[in-house]
């Protein structure tokens, strides 16, 4: 289905932040950002793993829908999104990691593994598939975060790296999509948030001294 905004200026227009949407940011001294864009009620879950696995050290961004309902409204695709805040943290970062929700029950508790970094996408495939993760490349060219225009792509380094975390896998990670629901995870939800931690944290040192290393 098409999105009703076609650009966060269009939206800004007509719902209002801090009741119809929230943005939460945090900047660190990290090669890596995190970024949610289509977090809270849009695609729920996915805005809590993205803070999680950012924690303190990485850079992290989310696009939170806050209506009771309705929320998808509020869904502007990747490769048009254009909030200001989100476009100034991922141009000081080298590599973004997206956390995106696909809608699929029928496929199983599946994560679909896109982006063009797909070096770094081999090490987190490979990280989630060593939890028992069921890691997969969406049939779905639009859902493989291959385009340039791609938010995961609009790093300093052109690369990076998308998931899609099936509604099926997102059910088992907290004790419902409900607001209040998200706020209780389960121990798969940490097992996922660990994984990829596991690979962006031990790499986050060496990138970070080859960029001081160019300066």
């Amino acid at each position: 289905m098409a999105d009703k905004y076609a650009n966060f200026a269009q939206l800004s227009r007509s719902e209002v932040q801090g009741v119809d949407f929230g943005i939460r940011a945090r900047v660190a001294r990290s090669a890596f950002a995190i970024v949610a864009p289509h977090g809270g009620g849009i695609e729920p879950g996915t805005s809590e793993v993205a803070d999680a696995v950012a924690a303190a050290e990485l850079s992290f961004y989310a696009f939170d829908g806050l209506k009771p309902a309705g929320n998808a409204d509020l869904h502007i695709t990747s490769t048009r999104f254009d909030e200001p805040i989100c476009l100034t943290l991922i141009s000081r970062s080298t590599v973004v990691l997206t956390v995106h929700g696909e809608h699929g029950e029928e496929e199983g508790a599946a994560v679909y593994l896109g982006g063009l970094d797909e070096t770094r996408g081999r090490r987190v495939g490979r990280a989630l598939a060593a939890k028992g993760f069921d890691v997969r490349r969406h049939q779905d060219p639009r859902l493989q975060g291959r385009e340039r225009t791609n938010l995961c792509n609009r790093g300093a380094s052109g690369q990076g790296v998308q998931l899609e975390l099936s509604r099926a896998l997102r059910r088992t990670m907290f004790s419902s999509l409900s607001a209040k629901g998200r706020k209780q995870p389960t121990a798969r939800f940490r097992d996922f948030v660990g994984a990829l931690r596991s690979v962006l944290i031990d790499v986050r040192g060496p990138l970070l001294r080859g960029l001081r290393n160019a300066r």
